[in-house]
């Protein structure tokens, strides 16, 4: 069994009386350290699969093991899973406004507290070196570009050291020159980290800075 194993997920949406299938018997296999790219038109459930990955949508049917834990079992912590063990960067940053940049990249190790770990602020510097964001810390997310805010999201997601690192379109909003630079940065924490990723694109460019190329059609992975 490899790190990621999703066997013959279905998931199906009530579209006004009619119901349509998005995923149709998807199955995935991923071992750690892969980087998946998927890729597919509008509407064909990538975020959908993302979103299963990331436990936020429990799919119809099918199986999900991530390291050999049943993730649908009754009685699962998705929770904690969701915090301890898997990344989020989305598209819109969704960076809170009213925080510093150290405070948005810190909030995920305050879920079981109120205070963070000293390792976890030394972790916190590492990253926005990686990052190239060290003197930006004390600045709020108004003020921060599309391509810093990306950088401070990544960072955001990597705080607690997950596994499973998802991104759904990260570049979709920004231009090339910063699209370039997310995909290069993917890349790194990929290589560097050894994080494994999925991330969803309908951009050739970023889909080719992964090691591995998926499209989703009709339901399934090809």
């Amino acid at each position: 069994m490899g790190f990621i194993e999703l066997k013959g997920i279905t998931k199906s949406f009530n579209d006004g009386s009619d119901s349509r299938k998005v995923l149709d018997g998807l199955d995935l296999s991923l071992e750690k350290g892969d980087f998946l790219a998927v890729t597919g038109v509008s509407g064909a459930g990538k975020t959908t699969l993302l979103n299963i990955l990331g436990t936020l949508l429990i799919p119809d049917e099918g199986s999900y093991f991530i390291d050999g834990t049943d993730v649908l079992a009754p009685g699962a912590d998705l929770l904690r899973l969701r915090n301890r063990r898997i990344g989020f960067v989305f598209q819109d940053h969704r960076l809170l406004p009213q925080f510093t940049v150290i405070q948005n990249i810190l909030l995920p190790a305050l879920a079981d507290g109120d205070t963070v770990q000293p390792d976890v602020t030394g972790w916190a510097a590492q990253l926005v070196g990686i990052m190239g964001i060290e003197k930006l810390t004390a600045q709020l997310p108004d003020t921060l570009s599309g391509g810093e805010k990306s950088r401070a999201a990544i960072c955001r997601a990597l705080i607690m050291k997950p596994d499973l690192l998802l991104a759904d379109e990260p570049t979709g909003q920004l231009d090339a020159g910063h699209a370039r630079e997310v995909a290069e940065l993917l890349a790194r924490v990929n290589h560097e980290l050894g994080t494994t990723i999925v991330l969803v694109t309908h951009s050739d460019a970023l889909a080719h800075s992964a090691s591995r190329i998926c499209q989703l059609k009709e339901g399934k992975l090809s």
